[in-house]
């Protein structure tokens, strides 16, 4: 079993930056790839970024690219979310999710393991 925990959310304008933190616990959490979703009230869950567990492959969907960046420390069991040029469509809950698969997936369902979400809201 794999814990996962994200922090960091708040309100935030158009422009400013934010860094959600997830952190995992729990059986190999280290090792595992880490991805980041978001889901905006009345939308499908949708994929933001994600990891692999050495940190050598990321993947990032194209509305952020440029904008967002993933990272983790793995001596602190850690995955960040920077996000930079926050827009209001931004605004969502973000979720962390893990898995022990070893590829980036961008279906929710392919993740096992899930936090309870951040709120990130975006407005002047």
């Amino acid at each position: 079993q794999v814990q996962l925990v994200e922090s960091g959310g708040g309100l935030v304008q158009p422009g400013d930056s934010l860094t959600l933190s997830c952190v995992t616990s729990g059986r190999a959490a280290s090792v595992y790839v880490v991805v980041w979703f978001r889901q905006a009230p009345g939308k499908e869950r949708e994929f933001v970024s994600g990891i692999t567990w050495k940190g050598l492959t990321t993947d990032y969907a194209d509305s952020v690219k440029g904008r967002f960046t993933i990272s983790r420390d793995n001596t602190k069991n850690t995955v960040y979310l920077r996000m930079d040029s926050l827009k209001s469509e931004d605004t969502a809950t973000y979720y962390c999710a893990t898995g022990p698969g070893v590829r980036i997936s961008r279906q929710p369902a392919d993740w096992a393991w899930w936090g309870q979400g951040t709120q990130v809201t975006v407005s002047s």
